[in-house]
Order: C-alpha cells, then structure tokens, then sequence
C-alpha cells in the first residue's frame, strides 16, 4: 500500500494495514475537521451543532414533534435528548407540550427568538459548506454521497 497524504497529516510510521482502515480514518478525520468548523460557526450564536440540528429538524417539520421523533432524525445520535431539549427551553429556543392523550408524550415546539436566530445562521451555514466542499464539482459531490451512503447500508446487516 503505498503512502497515503493521510498517513503524512497523522504521522503514521507504516503504512495502513488495509484500503479499508485507510478509508475510514480519512472519513473520521474529514469529519473531525468538519465538526470542529461547524461547531465554531454555531458557538458564536450560542448553540453547539446537535441544538442546532434539533432547531432545523423542528423549522423543517413545521409544527410540534414528540422528543423522541426528534432525536431520531439527529444527525450525531444524542443519548441526552432530555438534556440537550432542556438547555434550548433554557435559552427560550423551544417549548415543550405535554400530550393530553398520553402524558408520557412531550412535544416540542419550536419559538419565535429560535426561528430568527435561525435565518441569522442560514447563511453563514451555507458558505461554510461551500468553503468546506465548494471545490468539488456537483459530479463529484454527488458521487461522494452516493458512496457514504453506500457505506453505510453495510450498518443495516450489522446493527
């Protein structure tokens, strides 16, 4: 296997034992970088990326959703769904409705102050994937994900 610009960047003596782990250290790295950029764009108004992640699923959905639905849309699984909708309460971000039906069921809405906070990220959002991944053309963009994806239904067997 020859010399990988990822074995450069890690400082790895010998090279990686398979193409495999080499593919999965590049995803994981990519992803590192990636999440360390979008978690500083999203700390400067005040959110970390999986409150944010929350804020956009309840935009998109466009009316309450149960917390559990919520947390199974999330990007990064979030074991603390709980904690995590209790910090966006805090800052008046989203309200949480007991379902009269079944008492277990909380829905959550999202607020007026979490939807303008959003159009305030809506753009720098955007020119941080494009500065991200903009220098890939749309063939190879979709390529890419056609081939994360890919990767992942290998999980379905497995999980």
């Amino acid at each position: 296997m020859s010399h990988s610009k990822l074995q450069h960047e890690i400082k790895k003596k010998q090279p990686f034992d398979s193409l495999e782990q080499a593919a999965i250290l590049n995803i994981l790295r990519t992803s590192d970088v990636f999440h360390n950029q979008f978690g500083r764009l999203f700390r400067e108004y005040g959110l970390t990326p999986s409150q944010y992640n929350v804020l956009r699923i309840l935009r998109g959905e466009g009316k309450p959703m149960p917390s559990l639905e919520i947390a199974s849309r999330m990007v990064q699984v979030v074991p603390a769904i709980t904690g995590l909708l209790d910090r966006l309460q805090a800052q008046e971000l989203v309200k949480r409705n007991r379902c009269t039906e079944d008492r277990r069921v909380v829905y959550i809405e999202i607020t007026a102050k979490a939807l303008k906070l959003l159009k305030e990220v809506d753009k720098p959002d955007l020119d941080l994937h494009r500065k991200l991944i903009g220098h890939l053309s749309s063939a190879e963009l979709t390529e890419l994900s056609r081939l994360l994806e890919k990767a992942r239904t290998s999980l379905k067997s497995v999980e």
